[in-house]
């Protein structure tokens, strides 16, 4: 089985790398794993079955019976197939996830250490088993934590000016001011288990604040080219 291209995208809110990452992985031929949208989708799971989200146990059993699903190409949909008294239901759960309601709720899922290793299996085998020459896989710890040995590792960011910007123009109703707050209190909360300031050894740094949005794309697509012909002609 050929082995796939992994691109690694790490970046704190507003940087730009979902978006980006997502056209990227279309130009490139590759596929494309939103982190996290499992984790919204098990924060879904989890009020749609009473489970406490507090309670770390009960998450894990959670997710020992569920089971979830991803396109990684074309458009995107989410599923999650749930036991019910009848049977079990899959659900598209593709839009709801994005609602702020459960937007609220990630943290609650994201904050348990075993909950975080298990997901960061499951999508290493969704990318092991993905058949696909490629895949971009952006989120969270993902240079570091989910896929640290990754050919291609790029920390995304960009000023906290910048950021808010862009956040602005994607909230109706939301000032600058109210996002760049926002931000800035997000980043300090990050901080103390993450830092997007400062790549790790071998993950490439892509500031984002002076580059627009094709710009951005084609970085990160000229990072994964470089890679490419460095393997072709290691010399």
């Amino acid at each position: 089985m050929t082995e796939v291209m992994l691109v690694a995208i790490d970046g704190p809110a507003g940087s730009g790398k979902s978006s980006v990452a997502r056209q990227a992985a279309d130009r490139l031929g590759f596929g494309i794993l939103d982190t996290g949208a499992a984790y919204r989708t098990l924060a879904w799971s989890a009020l749609h079955t009473n489970t406490d989200l507090e309670n770390e146990q009960a998450v894990l059993e959670l997710m020992d019976a569920w089971s979830y699903q991803t396109t990684l190409q074309g458009e995107q949909r989410i599923g999650v197939v749930l036991p019910h008294a009848d049977g079990e239901r899959t659900h598209d759960v593709t839009t709801e996830i994005r609602e702020p309601a459960i937007s609220g709720q990630v943290s609650r899922v994201s904050k348990h250490p075993q909950v975080r290793e298990r997901l960061n299996e499951m999508f290493r085998d969704i990318v092991a088993t993905s058949g696909l020459p490629g895949v971009v896989i952006e989120g969270r710890d993902i240079t570091t934590v989910v896929a640290p040995n990754a050919p291609v590792r790029i920390l995304m960011t960009a000023s906290p000016e910048v950021r808010a910007t862009r956040r602005a123009g994607e909230l109706p109703g939301a000032t600058h001011e109210q996002v760049l707050a926002d931000i800035t209190a997000r980043d300090a909360k990050d901080a103390l288990v993450v830092d997007f300031l400062h790549p790790a050894p071998g993950v490439t740094l892509v500031d984002t604040s002076d580059l627009d949005f094709e710009q951005s794309i084609q970085a990160v697509i000229d990072i994964v080219e470089a890679v490419r012909a460095s393997e072709q002609d290691p010399r």
